[in-house]
C-alpha cells in the first residue's frame, strides 16, 4: 500500500473529511462551514472551515490550519501515523478541494452529492460477490444485513454494497469505491432491552463478528446482545450517554490510533467497557483477522478430521 503524501493529504476537501468522520456544518455562509467542534465539547458552533482556502479555524481554542495539523489533533498521532490512516481508509469519497479562486457552482456542487437510485435485497452482481467473498463474508450473511445500491456520483451510475444506517442513509463499499451518502449515521440493533451491547467501528466488522458465530469460531461467545455500528470513530463521542444504559459495552474497534485512543478513553470512565480487539491484537481490525486466520483455522480442523 502506498502511503499519501503529506502535500496531497493537505489538498483533501476539509468539508467531506469531516463529513466522512460524521461531522455536518451547523450553518454554511457563502465559503465558510460553521461546525460544533469536533475537538471540544460545546453548544454553539465555532469551529469554521473556509472551503475556499480548504483551511480551518477553532475560534474556543484559537488553533487553525490545514487538514494534517487538524487530523494530528483529532487522531492524537503524529504526521506519519495520519498519512497511513488516511491511506488505509483508502476513500474515494474524499474530493480533492473546490478551486481556490471561485467559489463552487450549484451545478457542480449538486454533481459530486451522491445520490441513491435504487437498493435492492440481495446482492447480485457478480464483481460485489466476489468482493464481498474476498473478505471472507458469506453471501447469505451480507445479503441479511446489506443491499445492491445504484447511486449516482460525478455523472456516473455506480454500483455498490449499501449497509444502511439508523437514519436512512448507507454505507458504500466495492472493490474500487468506499464512502457514503447522507444522512450519515450510526446504525443501531436491537430491541434495547439487552444488558450488553457490543460496538464496532465498521460494517465490515459486525459482518465477521456475524460469521465468526456461524462458524462457531473460538474467538467470539455468543452473546445476546444489542449491536452499535459507529460507521465513524467519529460518531462515539454522541452515543457515550446512549451506552450507560448497558451493564457492560463490548468493543471490536480497530487497532489504529483512532481507535485505540478511544478504546482506552473509555476503559478510563468505567469498568463496564471491555477492550475485546485484545483477541486479535496482531491485526488492524476484526475483518482482517477473519481474513488471515479462518483459512487456518480450516485446515486445522480439516487435519483433525483426517481430511
Amino acid at each position: 500500500m502506498k502511503t499519501i503524501t503529506c502535500a496531497a493529504a493537505k489538498k483533501i476537501d476539509m468539508v467531506q473529511y469531516l463529513s466522512d468522520l460524521g461531522f455536518e456544518p451547523a450553518k454554511i455562509q457563502g465559503n465558510d462551514y460553521w461546525y460544533l467542534s469536533p475537538l471540544r465539547s460545546e453548544h454553539s458552533a465555532s469551529f469554521k472551515v473556509n472551503r475556499k482556502f480548504n483551511v480551518w479555524y477553532d475560534h474556543g481554542i484559537q488553533k487553525g490550519g490545514n487538514l494534517v495539523d487538524f487530523g494530528i489533533l483529532f487522531h492524537q498521532c503524529n504526521v506519519e501515523e495520519l498519512l497511513i490512516r488516511i491511506s488505509q481508509q483508502n476513500s474515494l469519497s474524499f474530493h480533492p478541494p473546490f478551486p481556490a479562486v471561485l467559489p463552487p457552482s450549484p451545478v457542480a456542487d449538486e454533481k459530486q452529492k451522491i445520490i441513491v437510485l435504487e437498493a435492492r435485497p440481495a446482492i447480485q452482481l457478480m464483481s460485489l460477490q466476489n468482493y464481498v467473498l474476498s473478505r471472507k463474508i458469506p453471501l447469505a450473511i451480507a445479503n441479511r444485513f446489506c443491499s445492491e445500491v445504484d447511486f449516482g456520483l460525478n455523472g456516473k451510475k455506480i454500483t455498490a454494497i449499501g449497509f444502511k444506517n439508523s437514519s436512512g442513509g448507507y454505507e458504500l463499499r466495492n472493490a474500487f469505491f468506499k464512502g457514503s451518502c447522507s444522512p450519515k449515521d450510526v446504525t443501531l440493533m436491537g430491541k434495547s432491552t439487552a444488558r450488553d451491547i457490543l460496538v464496532f467501528e465498521g460494517f465490515m466488522d459486525f459482518l465477521s463478528y456475524q460469521t465468526m458465530q456461524s462458524k462457531k469460531m473460538p474467538l467470539l461467545s455468543k452473546q445476546q446482545a444489542d449491536f452499535l455500528i459507529l460507521n465513524s470513530i467519529g460518531f462515539l463521542e454522541k452515543m457515550k450517554e446512549r451506552l450507560t444504559v448497558y451493564n457492560s459495552v463490548h468493543l471490536y474497534l480497530d487497532r489504529d490510533a483512532s481507535g485505540l485512543n478511544a478504546t482506552k478513553h473509555l476503559l478510563g470512565i468505567s469498568e463496564k467497557y471491555k477492550d475485546e480487539s485484545q483477541s486479535y491484537k496482531m491485526y488492524k481490525d476484526l475483518n482482517e483477522y477473519l481474513v488471515q486466520e479462518y483459512p487456518h483455522k480450516q485446515q486445522q480442523q480439516k487435519h483433525r478430521l483426517g481430511l
